[in-house]
């Protein structure tokens, strides 16, 4: 019997191409080539399942191209760059990645979440400058990150391993708002009190954001929401792009609305928006949250278990819809 046939869009660790090669014909990118939805799409027409990154969106043209394909593995938690409803429907099981980065993520936020405060990246580049020729008592003072409020919207694993941190680690006040309350024993975990939003964006010194990106959450941070937050306050964005209106935060930084803002993700990215690029008080990363070897390996593992377990046991491990058994 004749081998599934994977597509793998991206090019990722050739152990893990090595590996799915013992299970799958497998047409691999090793020049990392990011193929537009044409060239997706012609390549996907003979595959029976892919193992995706959030480069290419899975929607219904491209669907309808692949009358083969059966499963496809997303290796990242997040997944919106699949049309989830057009894929339920067209028989194809979507899979991510949870678990596996939730720490490493959470590790990262909080990283980000000190450089900013701290003013970390707009005080190096100073020194790299050679503008640091004296002392004063108020070069680059920041902002307090023990004993502060943690704000934090958006409390799902991730969410609350910042929330461990901060409480545990640096004796912040922890409170969060997200679409259903914790239960009281995670609550006490993590040392967390439920707020509403409006109240979470008055009264965090620092609010890291970790909520999926749907169209309910399309720019839930927008212009009317950072004017309710506190003129000390920082903003941290590890979530996704499109949550944070970036071109109200970079007019908000620049007039100094907030003091700080540090994010990973951004709208249109790997597009940064032009005014975040010209204004010193914000710490920029290229969307690498979960960026460890350790982290990323184990990411690409889990997608390649889905698809191995959906092609050899008719069940991947996480699904992230329910098709019908064919």
């Amino acid at each position: 019997m004749p081998k599934p046939r994977i597509l793998v869009t991206r090019r990722i660790f050739p152990e893990v191409i090595e590996r799915l090669s013992r299970h799958f014909e497998v047409e691999s990118n090793p020049d990392d080539v990011l193929w537009t939805q044409a060239e997706l799409a012609r390549r996907m027409a003979d595959k029976d399942g892919a193992f995706t990154t959030g480069s290419h969106r899975i929607d219904k043209a491209l669907l309808a191209a692949s009358p083969l394909l059966k499963i496809v593995a997303n290796m990242a938690v997040g997944y919106n760059n699949f049309d989830v409803e057009a894929m339920t429907a067209a028989g194809v099981q979507a899979t991510n990645t949870p678990d596996v980065l939730t720490e490493t993520t959470a590790d990262f936020g909080f990283a980000l979440l000190m450089a900013t405060a701290r003013r970390i990246t707009e005080s190096e580049h100073y020194l790299r400058a050679g503008q640091w020729t004296r002392w004063s008592y108020d070069m680059f003072a920041g902002g307090e990150v023990h004993g502060s409020t943690l704000g934090i919207l958006g409390m799902g694993r991730i969410g609350q391993g910042i929330a461990r941190r901060g409480a545990h680690g640096f004796g912040m006040d922890v409170i969060y708002h997200n679409r259903s309350r914790l239960s009281p024993e995670l609550e006490a975990e993590c040392k967390a009190r439920y707020v509403g939003k409006d109240e979470l964006l008055a009264q965090a010194d620092h609010l890291v954001l970790v909520l999926p990106y749907t169209p309910e959450s399309h720019h839930a941070i927008g212009a009317a929401e950072i004017a309710r937050m506190k003129p000390t306050a920082t903003l941290i964005n590890i979530a996704r792009g499109g949550i944070v209106d970036d071109a109200a935060l970079a007019e908000a930084l620049k007039e100094r609305r907030i003091a700080a803002a540090g994010l990973d993700v951004f709208e249109g990215e790997p597009s940064v928006h032009p005014g975040l690029l010209e204004v010193p008080n914000v710490v920029l990363t290229p969307h690498i949250a979960s960026a460890t070897v350790a982290t990323r390996l184990a990411m690409a593992n889990l997608a390649a278990d889905n698809l191995i377990a959906f092609f050899e046991k008719g069940a991947p491990l996480t699904p992230v819809n329910r098709i019908a058994p064919r």
